[in-house]
């Protein structure tokens, strides 16, 4: 890529609320369900059928606004968006326009040389989102478009970011952010294959010593973060080549090809589209009171940044660690209850990190559906520091508490794996592995001191594991003398 333009990116993100009930009637926004079997009058744009606003619905977008830096408008305004289209039943789409919900916002993100960079928000707005249209695909329904109407009616909130994105890798960290901070508050359910969070690019470029935007090809509906990295990494080359070839970049709407890797031409914009916007008169403005919002501030959970700074400061974990933990709310929340309970951050991140997520991975279980307890793995790793069982002999039991729920306690005492301690016992296996083992005797005490690992495999094996391995190496050496 020629290294004299700069590339501006800026990001429509369509986030769908997670209500039952759709934004101005009660059909259910259940996902996968018969076509246009989660529908009614309201939804269908059946004459004199009246929109009625979902109050949780407003609340999941003050959640977010709160969440995103956002000034909370005291008083917005839906208004209705026209056009026509066929997944459209009304012929317009109830929106908010002038006077949106949430408005001058901002996300800090973490650049790949270490420094974090704001992007700001220009607004976020409620509306409702239209159907889908399906064009048949087999034999039978070649050349036949199908309409399914449950989506219509969705509640949706857009956020709507500054042109402030400079590279696809800027674009992704941004997009990843919000992801995570929607799914942390609960107000999306971030299923990007599902389109419960779906992204819009505006991309353009322009010679790095001018101020004024390039004009900018819009590329929709893209469903996952590497699509979008690709579609937009190859929208900025394309357009390049373009100018370099002497040729003009148009203001048009660009679909991604994920089977090519390229983008496509869908429609022109050359011309802005006319909306013809007006408030709708069927939905009085909505207020919202400092009170609400103070109440849904009080609701809000730990945001992930804030998890990440109290899990390196005040817990003392290695930013790496902090990372991994603070990525998921369940997560987080389960290592947190790990740590109420042993006292133990580091070996609770060590366990949760190792052996949780592995178990998870490997029986495709959700951290909901753990059957290990924090409270059971505190105790576990309470075991340890004990010197009741070893940290190997802890893998075995862990594995045991995965399989059937019981204690680690329990599980110890029913299979006799309780530690060995007692230094007179744990003195007569070592006495037997040296015995029985002249030629590594001479060489450690010529020097090989790498060899006191393998007397302490030997007396480790003969007390199948039991032994503490401290007393096992403290013994040794003494025994051996010197040479060690």
């Amino acid at each position: 890529m020629s290294q004299s333009y700069e590339t501006v990116i800026g990001l429509e993100v369509h986030v769908q609320l997670t209500t039952k009930t759709k934004i101005f009637c009660g059909c259910s926004t259940e996902f996968g369900r018969a076509p246009n079997s989660q529908t009614c009058p309201v939804c269908l744009g059946l004459p004199g059928a009246l929109p009625v606003l979902n109050k949780k619905a407003v609340e999941l977008a003050i959640r977010t606004g709160l969440a995103t830096n956002c000034h909370i408008a005291p008083r917005s305004i839906f208004a209705r968006k026209n056009y026509f289209y066929p997944d459209l039943p009304k012929g317009y789409q109830i929106s908010q326009f002038e006077l949106p919900v949430c408005e001058h916002g901002w996300l800090d993100i973490s650049l790949e040389n270490g420094e974090d960079k704001r992007i700001g928000i220009t607004r976020a707005h409620m509306e409702e989102d239209a159907g889908k249209l399906i064009h048949g695909e087999t034999p039978d329904t070649a050349g036949v478009s199908m309409v399914d109407l449950n989506r219509a009616c969705t509640p949706l909130l857009e956020i709507v970011s500054e042109p402030d994105m400079r590279s696809s890798e800027e674009a992704i960290s941004y997009l990843k952010k919000l992801h995570q901070i929607v799914v942390y508050l609960g107000v999306c359910d971030g299923n990007l294959e599902e389109g419960s969070f779906r992204c819009d690019a505006n991309v353009s470029v322009r010679p790095l010593d001018q101020q004024e935007l390039g004009t900018r090809a819009e590329l929709k509906n893209i469903n996952s973060f590497r699509f979008i990295k690709q579609a937009i990494e190859y929208e900025v080359e394309r357009q390049i080549d373009l100018i370099e070839s002497g040729g003009k970049v148009i203001q048009e709407t660009r679909l991604f090809d994920s089977n090519t890797g390229m983008t496509r031409s869908m429609r022109g914009k050359e011309e802005a589209h006319d909306y013809r916007y007006f408030p709708d008169p069927d939905l009085v403005p909505l207020v919202i009171s400092p009170d609400w919002i103070e109440e849904v501030r009080a609701t809000l959970p730990e945001l992930p940044d804030t998890k990440r700074a109290r899990f390196v400061n005040e817990l003392g974990l290695p930013a790496y660690d902090a990372e991994v933990l603070a990525s998921d709310r369940e997560l987080a929340d389960y290592f947190d209850a790990c740590v109420q309970a042993s006292g133990d951050a580091k070996a609770c991140a060590n366990w949760v990190m190792g052996d949780v997520l592995r178990k998870l991975k490997e029986t495709e279980t959700a951290i909901s559906d753990v059957p290990v307890l924090p409270e059971m793995l505190a105790d576990l790793i309470g075991r340890i520091a004990d010197n009741t069982i070893s940290g190997k002999i802890a893998k075995t039991v862990f594995e045991k508490m995965w399989q059937n729920g019981q204690t680690a306690d329990q599980i110890i005492a029913a299979e006799g794996l309780k530690q060995v301690t007692d230094t007179g016992a744990i003195e007569g296996l070592v006495d037997e592995v040296i015995a029985a083992h002249p030629a590594q005797v001479a060489e450690y005490l010529g020097g090989k001191d790498k060899l006191i690992g393998f007397f302490v495999g030997k007396v480790m094996q003969a007390s199948r594991g039991k032994a503490n391995p401290g007393m096992v190496n403290q013994l040794l050496k003494k025994k051996l003398g010197a040479g060690g």
